[in-house]
């Protein structure tokens, strides 16, 4: 039971909370630039994370994990670990949709693998950011 509190506890709430914000956001992002303005799937997910990940800092440093020192070494963990979490998420996740839908058109796949790769991202980010980023 403690080990199920160091991972669900208040901190875990509100990070759901701020991941759901900045996931709106960032997937709004990326399924426009991939469905409307036709960019690749790389250059849409990659585009979701910059501009979600920008959102997520602030409200997690702030918000969720109370973080009130600025330290630029924060910003650099924090940097390479939405970099580190997004190259996991999506080159697994990529596969794994065109293995799974291969009858399907690449726009089925595709936009399937980048759902995949965001819950992939959403587990890695999270306990990275608690137990590294902002312990």
């Amino acid at each position: 039971m403690k080990f199920i509190k160091i991972f669900y506890d208040k901190t875990f709430l509100k990070f759901i909370i701020v991941g759901i914000v900045n996931t709106a956001v960032g997937a709004a992002v990326m399924f426009a630039l991939y469905n409307i303005f036709h960019c690749t799937y790389w250059v849409s997910s990659t585009m979701n994370y910059v501009v979600g990940s920008i959102v997520s800092f602030f409200l997690n440093k702030y918000f969720t994990f109370k973080s009130k020192v600025f330290s630029f070494k924060e910003v650099l963990y924090f940097t390479v670990n939405i970099a580190v979490c997004f190259f996991i998420a999506y080159s697994l996740a990529k596969p794994f949709a065109m293995y799974l839908l291969s009858g399907y058109s690449i726009t089925v796949q595709e936009n399937t693998a980048m759902f995949i790769g965001m819950v992939i991202f959403t587990g890695l980010n999270y306990l990275s950011q608690r137990f590294i980023v902002f312990r």
